[in-house]
């Protein structure tokens, strides 16, 4: 039955859609810069869960449940937008702050402490990812396309697991990348712009899935 499965496009549609720059890379890049890479890896851990969330639901027709009604979809939709216009607000507060920041002691390679409480910012990635519509359709259309109707319990369980293994290293990879001990002293040089960027990022983000129509 795996053979029918069609894994190869199934994983490089995740791959495509995971690794492109979006509201979740923007997240981990501020995070790992900002707070180090305890906070980043713990972040990620969070976008994972909601990302495994949404396979599996769609996987088992969750999300096409979700799809056939539509103020399901309408809630989630408005929830996903106003939770980056939050992220562009406190990135554009920042931004205005003025003063040179430090590094918290965790971005300092070999320091492992973090003031942040670890379920606080394992919240934050969750619920970055599990407020995305569009997660919902892609996860939909994912199953839809490469996933046969005669498709075993097994076989779903397998995509799952090779899907969400996909995700934990790019998004953990992510992480990772941007709590760099380079990439952290060139974030509190430049941080003021760097929070600008964010904070445009995030509410032209947040603005798109707010107007985004459902058809």
């Amino acid at each position: 039955m795996l053979e029918s499965l069609h894994l190869p496009l199934i994983l490089s549609a995740a791959f495509l859609a995971t690794a492109s720059p979006g509201p979740t890379t923007l997240a981990l890049a501020g995070t790992a810069m900002r707070d180090g890479r305890r906070s980043a890896l713990l972040l990620a851990s969070g976008v994972m869960t909601g990302s495994l969330f949404w396979s599996v639901s769609a996987a088992f027709g969750l999300g096409a449940i979700m799809l056939a009604n539509a103020w399901v979809f309408e809630i989630m939709r408005y929830l996903g937008g106003g939770y980056l216009l939050f992220l562009a607000f406190k990135s554009a507060r920042s931004a205005l702050k003025p003063g040179a920041a430090q590094p918290v002691p965790s971005a300092a390679p070999g320091v492992v402490m973090d003031p942040v409480p670890a379920r606080r910012v394992w919240s934050r990635g969750l619920a970055l990812h599990i407020t995305n519509p569009k997660a919902i359709l892609f996860f939909g259309s994912l199953y839809a396309i490469g996933v046969p109707a005669t498709a075993r319990p097994l076989d779903l369980v397998t995509i799952i697991a090779l899907v969400g293994l996909q995700s934990a290293c790019i998004f953990h990879g992510y992480a990772l990348l941007f709590s760099n001990a380079a990439v952290v002293r060139g974030y509190f040089r430049l941080r003021r712009w760097f929070e600008g960027a964010f904070a445009l990022a995030f509410g032209f983000a947040g603005l798109k899935i707010l107007t985004a129509r459902l058809h």
